[in-house]
């Protein structure tokens, strides 16, 4: 069994930082990236950034210089600093794991969200 688990989101005023971090445990064979995505009320849920085991990452454009995402493979943890955020950027943030199980099967695993809230 897998387990994605988000922790760091609060409530932060308009240009300020805020880092959320997430881990997955239980047992698989690997990860192959991890992701961060969002979603408001109404809406769909949106890409907002993504690494590779490798490292590679990729980012929405509404976040691009604002957002890093890393990553600590040893720990099976993925972070994302957010600065010099906006108001817009407030949204439900959920971790996403793209893994290997033990028997060999590619799944992907979401945690249950944490809220970022962004005050003008």
């Amino acid at each position: 069994q897998v387990h994605v688990m988000e922790s760091g989101g609060g409530l932060v005023q308009a240009g300020g930082s805020l880092r959320v971090s997430c881990a997955a445990s239980g047992s698989f064979f690997s990860i192959n990236a991890m992701g961060w995505y969002r979603q408001v009320p109404g809406k769909q849920r949106e890409l907002v950034a993504r690494i590779t085991s490798g490292g590679s990452t990729n980012y929405a454009d509404s976040v691009k210089g604002r957002f890093t995402i890393s990553r600590d493979n040893a720990k099976n943890t993925v972070y994302l600093q957010m600065n010099n955020l906006k108001p817009e950027d407030t949204a439900v943030y959920y971790c996403n794991a793209d893994l290997v199980t033990t028997n060999y099967y590619n799944i992907n695993a979401w945690g249950k969200g944490t809220l970022v809230t962004v005050s003008s």
